[in-house]
């Protein structure tokens, strides 16, 4: 493979790629090139392989070129952090407290219409753009910005709902709709907290101070990118299991999760749990200073505000986290071990719209592929299973356990061939599920 960057900046994504042959049987395709075992920090290789998207293979004369087309919609991401800010105008100009709930609004709606509307994109970016993708500031500073105009809501909302007479409705609205940023805000948060630099993983945990949940950063890379689609993990959701019974699993299962690998990591350098080298309790320092200065200028009517959005906010993490991953299974070897993971372990969607709000999130194998890959530029796998929709629409169906088990069940039986022995399944209704699923 010949490359030929194109003329321009350093930050430019379009390249020439002139394709000579296929290599070892189609190895110049973007996909990863095998599998390896779990590594120190919680890294698992995927095997398996993404389609090259640089198009079919044309004379060496006739070099073809590649631009990410996604590009300028990447800023569209920085909307959300203005919600509370055009909810609120909107309030005003129309005296309609409908719009200070845009923040909920907007995550079961106008998401899921925007999908319906924009439709799905499965191309991947070819092997040979990959490194001016990884080098573009440009991609950085779509989620660097949405840091100062988080905060910028969250400050300014708390001050509105202190001192502005809104009726208690509309008050909870706008609460909402902030928490509803910092659910969202946490797909950021888990973007910077996965990358090698140590200011992003820093600016990681300041975006989760809004949320008061700072253990994720430890739980999520090193247990749950360990424990992925397994029965031990307390972010992979069972089939049969509802999003309600998931919650209080995911989120006390994650906590004790997260404290316990930051004492074994602390242990092993000859410090206490309660070291101030404790990681959980740096992000938990950065709440209570966030939200004990909140307090302290705006008084003790701030606190329903700040607990409301963040109780808020990280249950929008969990319901993602219960459809990533909902009834997949890794299997167990003779060794006693899992199987590696694989793409078909991770729920995928290639919806655009989602996908630019939330970073990319949705092409979720090749993110257990590569951790520290930038979302610019992960991959589709045609082995990986896809959601009916994008993760708005999927989140309202969650909410409804009839309508998710409806949808959702059969599609986990399918992925099986029928056997549903297979899938990763709740305990209590283990026995109730193989029967009925039986006859496939």
């Amino acid at each position: 493979m010949t490359i030929e960057a194109a003329a321009g900046s350093a930050d430019s994504t379009t390249v020439g790629v002139t394709n000579t042959q296929s290599i070892n049987g189609g190895s110049t395709t973007s996909g990863p090139a095998g599998s390896a075992d779990i590594g120190a920090t919680g890294t698992v290789a995927i095997a398996g392989r993404a389609p090259e998207a640089a198009g079919n293979a044309r004379p060496a004369t006739e070099p073809t070129r590649w631009r990410d087309p996604h590009r300028a919609l990447w800023l569209l991401g920085l909307v959300v952090p203005l919600l509370p800010l055009v909810a609120w105008g909107a309030y005003r100009a129309s005296g309609l407290g409908v719009f200070l709930w845009m923040g909920p609004i907007w995550v079961l709606a106008v998401i899921p219409a925007l999908d319906a509307i924009v439709g799905t994109d499965a191309t991947n970016p070819p092997e040979s753009a990959m490194a001016q993708l990884e080098q573009s500031r440009y991609y950085r500073w779509c989620t660097y910005l949405f840091l100062p105009l988080q905060y910028a809501g969250l400050l300014w909302s708390a001050w509105i709902v202190t001192h502005d007479r809104l009726p208690w409705f509309d008050a909870l609205g706008l609460t909402f709709t902030v928490g509803a940023v910092g659910g969202i805000a946490i797909a950021n948060a888990h973007e910077l907290g996965h990358k090698r630099e140590k200011v992003e993983r820093w600016l990681s945990r300041i975006v989760l101070a809004q949320t008061m949940y700072g253990h994720f950063s430890v739980e999520h890379n090193r247990g749950h990118h360990s424990r992925v689609a397994t029965p031990e993990d307390p972010a992979s959701a069972r089939l049969g299991e509802s999003f309600w019974a998931f919650l209080p699993r995911t989120v006390f299962g994650g906590l004790r999760s997260g404290w316990s690998l930051e004492h074994i990591r602390l242990r092993r350098e000859g410090r206490g749990s309660w070291s101030p080298r404790n990681r959980i309790l740096q992000a938990w320092a950065m709440s209570a200073v966030l939200f004990g200065g909140i307090i302290g200028v705006l008084g003790p009517r701030v606190i329903p505000f700040l607990l409301i959005q963040a109780v808020y906010g990280f249950s929008l993490l969990e319901v993602v986290n219960y459809l990533e991953h909902y009834g997949l299974l890794r299997q167990r070897l003779e060794s006693g071990r899992y199987e590696r993971c694989q793409p078909e372990h991770s729920w995928n969607s290639n919806h655009v719209a989602s996908n630019v709000f939330l970073y990319n999130l949705e092409r979720h194998s090749d993110h257990h592929a590569n951790p520290t890959r930038r979302f610019q530029m992960l991959r589709h796998f045609d082995s990986a299973p896809q959601l009916p929709q994008g993760y708005g629409g999927m989140i309202a169906l969650a909410y409804v356990p009839p309508l998710w088990h409806r949808v959702m069940d059969r599609r986990v039986v399918a992925h099986y061939g029928g056997n549903v022995s297979l899938a990763n399944i709740q305990p209590r209704r283990r026995e109730q599920i193989l029967r009925r699923y039986a006859a496939s």
